[in-house]
């Protein structure tokens, strides 16, 4: 008879727990997320291609840390808690219901700024984690104090993100709204620090390491999808160019560099060694992921420019692809930096990697948008030839 878990007591799970491994519910949840990633990239690769980079930017960013936030809060519990049992899988399945909702709500909060829907995305997520922290509060004696204060912190916050859209109901203006959410951003990344000093959670280093290189690759793959799905329009409505196939390819090698980048260096025996600087790890993740979408979106940009006229010059075109690939390389040797003294990346070929990006846009003019983005891909696979050269020294 197959072991079914009905019931499991929610008990920290042991911070060395041999061969600890994502699960397959886990993989599912991440699932959900490819949905609400790629109605976010989608939308701002419109807004870039209409020219309205800046306006949809601060609703990208906004909506991305939604995303982000509620599957880092889930991630980190679940590596402590994760009890695989009923009570324990619907409350996961109603946070990847959450996630759905708020992904429906994308294209309203990007182009009409209502917030409703994903607001309301987000509130059935959290309501699935604040249950979860009840119950592990309820079950777990030792680190009680920990389990209510996370659920005290999410349920007081939730209240907060609906006195926004009262805020937005009432007419505020961009600033008023703006300060509303940075503050409510910094008060939901407090939480943790606040709720984890009457004593820490047991979350296991192998097993984060693990989580967040998994949805790395699910932001390489939406952005692999995206630019693919542009090459599918411009096929349907022209004929196959050498242009067409050079961005395309220029676009899978700067990927393929950034993957190799960000998997050059394991991260969970150096979370293992230093468990105190995880929360400067999981946080400049969330601007790493952001730029692994937004890049998505550029390459989206990229492809389209080969067919259409597109309300962006093509200088603003290499930008949308450039910036958000510097800022990758930027953001990633401040993650190495959080938990590698000095970081695994070398700082000189951070820089020099980053200022190559920023710098090449420039000559779009002259050289054409294709051999531009073929400089980009060059640079990205320079900085992964060095970096790889450094490690073996």
């Amino acid at each position: 008879m197959p072991d079914v878990r009905i019931r499991v007591r929610m008990t920290a799970r042991p911070i060395d727990e041999p061969h600890r491994a994502a699960s397959q519910l886990e993989l599912l949840f991440d699932l959900t997320f490819v949905v609400a990633v790629a109605a976010v990239t989608a939308q701002f690769a419109h807004t870039i291609a209409d020219g309205h980079a800046r306006d949809g930017l601060l609703p990208f960013l906004q909506v991305f840390f939604a995303i982000w936030w509620a599957w880092m809060n889930f991630t980190w519990f679940a590596s402590s808690y994760d009890t695989d049992d009923v009570t324990y899988r619907i409350l996961t399945m109603v946070q990847m219901g959450g996630v759905l909702l708020l992904a429906a709500g994308v294209p309203d909060a990007a182009e009409h700024g209502e917030y409703v829907m994903v607001t309301s995305g987000y509130l059935v997520m959290r309501l699935g984690l604040i249950a979860l922290w009840v119950r592990a509060g309820i079950e777990d004696p030792a680190r009680r104090r920990t389990a209510f204060r996370y659920a005290l912190g999410i349920g007081v916050l939730q209240v907060g993100w609906f006195g926004r859209l009262y805020l937005v109901a009432a007419g505020a203006t961009d600033g008023v709204l703006l300060a509303a959410f940075i503050g409510l951003a910094i008060l939901e990344l407090a939480v943790p620090l606040w709720a984890e000093r009457p004593r820490e959670t047991t979350w296991h280093p192998h097993h984060i390491a693990e989580r967040y290189g998994l949805f790395t690759i699910i932001l390489l793959g939406e952005a692999v999808l995206a630019a693919s799905n542009a090459v599918r329009r411009a096929i349907e409505e022209t004929a196959v160019s050498a242009e067409l196939v050079a961005v395309a390819a220029c676009g899978l090698v700067i990927l393929f560099a950034l993957w190799w980048l960000y998997f050059l260096h394991p991260a969970g025996p150096r979370l293992e060694d230093r468990r105190e600087r995880s929360y400067r790890w999981g946080y400049t993740h969330y601007g790493l992921f952001a730029s692994l979408a937004a890049l998505g979106a550029g390459l989206e940009v990229a492809v389209e420019q080969t067919g259409h006229d597109l309300h962006l010059s093509p200088t603003g075109a290499s930008y949308a692809v450039a910036v958000p690939a510097a800022c990758f390389v930027a953001l990633l040797w401040c993650i190495h930096r959080a938990i590698a003294e000095p970081s695994t990346i070398h700082l000189g070929t951070a820089l020099a990697g980053i200022a190559t990006l920023l710098v090449l846009p420039l000559a779009t003019p002259a050289i054409g948008p294709v051999a531009d983005l073929a400089l980009m891909a060059a640079t990205c696979v320079a900085v992964v030839a060095v970096a790889s050269w450094h490690a073996r020294r």
